[in-house]
């Protein structure tokens, strides 16, 4: 009886090629007849299209007692137009196979389309519809609103936003729109009608001063004649650009301790302005928050989450504020986590003691490595679909930089020294420079917090 022996075949094992080199796209412009900007990217293989239109309307822009305009505006410019009711609309974006979405921001309003290329023209038309005659019906005015002020109240109960809330008042003078909330207070919003809503599109939208983004697979595609056919019917008055008021804050070092009776959490938010992109360090701050804050394995993490145990997790991050077209601007530079009640004087003190470690000894050679890997390695994924590359180049024109600017950016991460991330990292996070938010039980940390030292200590009820 013989016995079987099987045998295997063992193949060369597959070893990786040679990386392709990558830079973040760069895109092409143009105009059309009516003076919309274009930027248009080609990703073949990207059969999903994003399209990013900037609008030029600021906050700064909205009447001081109807702030939150911008933002009912912007919200209702999917609720039906000159020829399809607000049922229509949907329908028919839901047909194309198509999203839209807008917002209203600081520098602007942004609306958001991503739609199939092989039913691209008939989301452009919807596009433009909503864009160039927008029905605004009074009822779905008065559904946004209503549906706005249940967020206000959702906003005060939520600890991270009701820290936002508090330090951007600290900071901010009262007279800049920067120190009151993007979508309007409950006093202000109340009285957002449809003619206030219409006035403010009238006054603003309109695109000899708006911008829009294209990226996807446009193989094929004849773009300038199907924009022209579609947002080129898209008429206004001609205009000026809106100008932005610069950036300005108190950052002197105080601690204002927002009053949540037993709260048994404390919501903490510690934060100053700084270098915005257009400022030459901006790269070197980027890859030195990333080591301050930025991953689980980062100087905050590591001490705060691993060894003390006081938090899931802590995180430092740089985000730009507004900016004018001569360079001007601010970024906002923050560390945001929770921690126990108990542990927050604890916490905060080593927070402390971190930031002016860092500044007497440095990052490492491994940990500007490790960010360096992560930062530039991970980009061509984070850039793989065309929403993120849209999304990220109408960043590049709602703060005034030039299209090169992110490709840049990662050029100088990867050679950038690790005394350049240390010295952006240190100035941009000074010890006595900084407003400390805390949203939590003020009867059980304010003592131990005064003690200290952070600076003056101010309760305030929520």
């Amino acid at each position: 009886m013989s016995t079987f022996v099987p045998t295997m075949t063992f193949h060369p094992q597959p070893q990786p090629g040679t990386p392709s080199p990558w830079a973040f796209p760069a895109p092409s412009r143009s105009a059309l007849a009516n003076g919309l900007t274009v930027l248009h990217c080609d990703r073949p293989g990207q059969q999903l299209v994003a399209v990013d239109v900037l609008v030029d309307a600021p906050l700064a822009a909205e009447p001081t007692e109807l702030e939150g305009v911008a933002t009912i505006l912007a919200r209702a410019l999917n609720e039906g137009t000159d020829t399809l009711t607000a049922e229509q609309f949907a329908g028919e974006l839901e047909r194309a196979g198509a999203t839209l979405d807008a917002n209203a921001d600081h520098p602007c309003i942004r609306v958001a389309l991503e739609v199939p290329v092989s039913r691209l023209e008939r989301g452009l038309t919807l596009l433009a519809d909503a864009l160039r005659s927008p029905a605004l019906p009074e009822d779905e005015i008065e559904r946004l609103v209503a549906n706005r002020l249940d967020e206000i109240v959702h906003e005060q109960a939520n600890p991270a936003r009701r820290a936002a809330k508090a330090l951007y008042a600290e900071l901010f003078d009262s007279a800049d729109r920067l120190s009151r909330p993007r979508a309007g207070s409950a006093e202000s919003v109340k009285r957002i009608d449809r003619s206030a809503v219409k006035a403010f599109y009238d006054a603003h939208v309109r695109p000899s001063t708006a911008t829009v983004v294209v990226v996807g697979d446009l193989t094929g595609v004849d773009l300038p004649a199907l924009l022209e056919s579609t947002l080129g019917t898209w008429t206004g008055d001609r205009a000026e650009p809106s100008k932005a008021a610069p950036v300005t804050a108190d950052d002197t070092g105080r601690v204002i301790i927002v009053d949540r009776p037993g709260a048994v959490q404390t919501q903490l938010l510690i934060g100053r302005i700084g270098p915005d992109r257009h400022d030459p360090a901006w790269a070197a701050q980027v890859l030195g928050t990333y080591c301050l804050g930025g991953t689980l394995t980062s100087r905050l993490d590591r001490v705060l989450r691993e060894e003390k145990g006081y938090t899931y997790g802590v995180r430092a991050f740089a985000q730009p504020l507004r900016s004018a077209p001569d360079g001007s601007g601010r970024a906002l530079l923050a560390i945001s986590g929770s921690v126990d009640t108990a542990s927050t004087a604890p916490a905060l003190a080593d927070t402390w003691t971190i930031l002016r470690t860092l500044a007497a000894e440095g990052l490492t050679d491994a940990e500007r490595e490790e960010a360096v890997q992560y930062l530039v390695g991970v980009a061509p994924l984070r850039y793989e679909t065309a929403g993120s590359v849209a999304s990220t180049l109408a960043d590049q024109v709602e703060q005034h930089l030039s299209d090169d600017f992110q490709a840049e950016v990662y050029r100088q991460m990867a050679v950038l020294s690790t005394q350049a991330a240390t010295d952006a990292v240190v100035s941009g996070f000074q010890p006595d420079r900084l407003v400390t938010v805390l949203v939590g039980d003020a009867s059980v940390i304010r003592d131990q917090v005064k003690e200290l030292g952070l600076g003056e200590v101010t309760v305030v009820t929520s």
